[in-house]
């Protein structure tokens, strides 16, 4: 039974071989060109991979003053009294606009910070600065000390008078007083409320200011240092 099995096997292999076209014969040229055409066929037909694209970026991508990894500025929504200390005792240096951004290079707790102006550092009160950057880094410092000395003198006023504009219900105020020694800054306050502050030396405050025939204004003005203050007299001026 294995032999004729064997035998078999060796008969069909024989037949399939007898089968096959020869390499010189026509029908093994067709068979190759045919085979060549469908692989080309088939290659054309198979679609390309669509290639990687890399995330869209800007080359006009900038850090903005908030990124973590930036200095450290403070911006300011209204004019700002920048001081040689944290406080209003201290003399006013500079005034800052809100249009100006200035490097943060210190902070004083509980609410100061220490800016680099074009005048030189100075501090202005945390509650008008609105910081941005990376404050991480901010050094915190100690006060300067305190100038040696005493409050200025009482104020002495030495003349004041209001011109009335009937017309327009304006009224233009003048104020002078005697010019003390060792004061820092002057603060004139109108109706009790800060209306201006004058550096050292100064010796008269003018406004013009809106004010209806019958009604009364009243002003006086506040001498000050790193020690503390000392006013005048209240004034009260009417058209």
């Amino acid at each position: 039974m294995k032999k004729i099995t064997f035998l078999l096997s060796i008969t069909a292999l024989f037949l399939s071989s007898c089968n096959l076209p020869s390499a010189n014969s026509p029908e093994s040229a067709e068979a190759v060109q045919t085979s060549a055409a469908l692989t080309v066929e088939a290659a054309l037909k198979t679609p390309l991979a669509s290639p990687t694209l890399a995330p869209a970026t800007s080359n006009n991508a900038q850090a903005t003053p908030s990124d973590s990894s930036g200095q450290p500025f403070a911006s300011f929504e209204d004019v700002t009294n920048c001081r040689t200390g944290p406080g209003v005792n201290y003399e006013r240096i500079t005034q800052i606009v809100p249009e100006d951004s200035v490097q943060i290079i210190g902070f004083y707790p509980p609410n100061y910070w220490v800016v680099m102006t074009d005048t030189g550092p100075c501090w202005v009160a945390g509650e008008f600065v609105t910081p941005s950057g990376s404050l991480a880094a901010v050094p915190t410092v100690t006060a300067p000390p305190t100038p040696q000395g005493g409050a200025p003198d009482n104020v002495s006023l030495q003349q004041w008078n209001v011109s009335c504009n009937y017309a327009t219900n304006e009224a233009d105020v003048s104020i002078r007083w005697k010019d003390k020694d060792n004061e820092s800054g002057y603060r004139v306050f109108r109706n009790n409320e800060l209306a201006a502050e004058l550096p050292a030396n100064s010796t008269e405050f003018i406004e013009t200011i809106s004010l209806l025939s019958g009604q009364s204004v009243g002003y006086y003005i506040v001498a000050f240092n790193a020690v503390g203050d000392t006013s005048s007299k209240t004034i009260t001026l009417s058209c």
